[in-house]
């Protein structure tokens, strides 16, 4: 997204002299600097980087006044737990993460200085001076901090762990340390002076609070991509290396994530320089009018509608698996809400199937224990013995209500359309495979058992989970469809089919869709409120809520032919009570 009138500063040096201008304008004999972090930043590179120093300044890290190491895994450990997969959602703030002896110490140290530069840096700095001269915010989307969790360069928050495995520091990033760097960072959007972005390492850019304030407040005003990310995994398929153009040399892609807010990016061009955040700072900025009143008064600053791919296409079948129910995610995890989700099937072989609901009439202690031997490498668990399969084809569209056992199969490739808690998969059987890193993908029988809903079986999922589609509106040149979700879930799903211009209005509701038929569309605004907006093929974006009606018209190749677009929203009349989670 291009952000005029504002520009992005490059390079340490050129970094390094505008602090310092800010800091002779101030005019004053001592200056004190904060540079907060979020979680993942590699903050000796910046204060390598930066030449503050020659100002003679003095820096504090402020890691220096954390807990001691002991001290913090006792208090992190119930969140943290022994799970391998799973924690709980931590209730704890930054300032817990700190030693209040050691931060008066700092303090005491810090007011002492009657004179020059002081530097206070790392996550948490603005707590042990939350009234510094100059705020300095380095940030850091989620998903190039797994990257770095994966090449063993850094550490979870207050530890020194850098060599654990990579499973162990994203479950504890997931429950502790990303929870408590989001809602640190909240507190001092409103108060930056510069803004850092060290994504890419030692290619260092800034631009002024300012300036981030006003792209934000651009994106809010019109449709919007995130930046996708995509990933192997042990089933993964090639279908997405075609259509999204990713490196042909690569293993696979199994996972394609094209609109989760809380691992994305947004990337501004700030006069030809590209600058990334993480896309969450939009939701924690402009909450409401990205989301609505309605759904922000039920989920706070969360995004809850989440589009991934899943592409199996000459790979394998996804592990056979279940969600937690709504009370369960609750109680023993501490997430708002479940993960009710669909598979919209963007493409399939002609073998193409899905397993979903249990066969009739099985019976679950006989099912419960073939899956534990199985789990103990004993025998393989028969899955065509106990849950339904299903042949599917390209445009399907099949609902997994939470507690509803399921897998898609090889040679497929799905939409995934669901509500935002997207590590809460149960695995009850992988086949007997390995993960990428050679080792066993865990299998969480025990979480599982206590959530198959044993009713859903053949008849009822036929009934209630496959294809539920309702003619809903047709006009010259277009047919709009509702094909799900589920009842109990919170998400709307419609389809568009048109070969000219439909109309749409988010109703003050975000809307977020994809280009699931077609090579190209045009959105635009028919008040000319926005600039027009090209989508692909497969592309996914949000339309906020403040925008109200806009188009989607074939363009280009497609111009003249059938696209086919989902659009996915929240039922406002169906946030149930317990759903709301601000």
């Amino acid at each position: 997204m291009k952000i005029t009138g504002h520009q992005a500063i490059t390079g340490w040096e050129e970094l390094s002299k505008t602090i310092q201008e800010k800091i002779k304008s101030l005019n004053v004999k001592k200056t004190v600097v904060v540079l907060d972090t979020y979680h993942g930043v590699y903050l000796d590179e910046i204060l390598a980087g930066l030449a503050i120093r020659k100002t003679k300044a003095t820096v504090f890290e402020v890691s220096k006044a954390y807990l001691d190491t002991e001290k913090l895994e006792e208090l992190l450990y119930p969140f943290v737990t022994d799970d391998p997969v799973f924690g709980f959602v931590t209730t704890l703030d930054l300032s817990a993460f700190f030693d209040t002896e050691k931060v008066a110490a700092m303090q005491k140290d810090i007011q002492e200085m009657q004179e020059g530069t002081i530097l206070v840096a790392g996550t948490g700095a603005a707590l042990v001076v939350p009234d510094a001269d100059i705020l300095i915010y380095a940030d850091m989307p989620r998903w190039e901090i797994q990257l770095r969790f994966r090449k063993n360069k850094i550490n979870n928050l207050g530890a020194d762990n850098a060599d654990e495995a990579f499973s162990y520091q994203y479950k504890r990033a997931f429950f502790v340390d990303w929870k408590i760097c989001d809602h640190h960072k909240k507190t001092l959007m409103n108060h930056w002076d510069f803004v850092i972005d060290t994504t890419i390492e030692n290619h260092p850019k800034m631009v002024t609070g300012a300036a981030m304030t006003n792209a934000l407040a651009k994106t809010i005003e019109q449709p919007f991509r995130v930046v996708p990310f995509f990933d192997p995994g042990p089933w993964g398929g090639q279908w997405l290396k075609e259509v999204v153009d990713l490196d042909r040399t690569a293993q696979n892609y199994a996972w394609g994530f094209d609109c989760v807010p809380e691992e994305n990016s947004l990337v501004f061009d700030f006069e030809g320089v590209h600058f990334e955040i993480p896309s969450i700072n939009l939701i924690f900025t402009h909450p409401a009018r990205l989301l609505g009143k309605e759904v922000y008064d039920a989920f706070g600053a969360e995004f809850p509608i989440r589009f991934d791919f899943l592409d199996t296409m000459e790979g394998g079948n996804l592990s056979l698996q279940v969600h937690p129910m709504h009370q369960y995610i609750k109680e023993k995890f501490g997430m708002g809400y479940t993960q009710n989700e669909s598979y919209y099937f963007l493409d399939a072989k002609d073998d193409g199937f899905v397993y979903l609901g249990l066969k009739e009439n099985i019976n679950p202690e006989q099912t419960l224990g073939e899956l534990k031997t199985a789990q103990e490498g004993e025998a393989d668990f028969d899955a065509d013995k106990f849950v339904q399969k299903w042949p599917v084809k390209k445009h399907d569209h099949i609902l997994i209500p939470a507690g509803t056992v399921h897998c898609s199969g090889a040679d497929t490739v799905v939409l995934e359309i669901s509500a935002t808690p997207f590590i809460f998969t149960f695995k009850l059987w992988d086949w007997g495979r390995m993960g990428l890193d050679g080792k066993p993908r865990p299998i969480s029988l025990e979480h599982g058992k206590n959530n198959i809903q044993w009713n859903r079986t053949t008849e009822w999922a036929k009934k209630h989970l496959i294809n539920q589609v309702e003619n809903i509106a047709s006009g010259n040149g277009w047919r709009e469809e509702r094909t799900g979700l589920d009842a109990e879930s919170f998400i709307e799903t419609r389809r568009h089919w048109f070969t000219k211009k439909v109309e749409h209005n988010t109703e003050g509701i975000v809307n977020v869709l994809n280009l699931i038929s077609g090579r190209e569309v045009i959105v635009e605004s028919p008040s000319d409120a926005f600039e027009p907006f090209i989508i692909h093929y497969a592309e996914t974006f949000i339309v906020p809520a403040s925008v109200g009606a806009y188009t989607i018209t074939p363009h280009g190749e497609s111009a003249g032919h059938e696209c086919a677009t989902i659009k996915a929203s929240i039922r406002t009349n169906n946030l149930k009570e317990d759903y709301k989670i601000n």
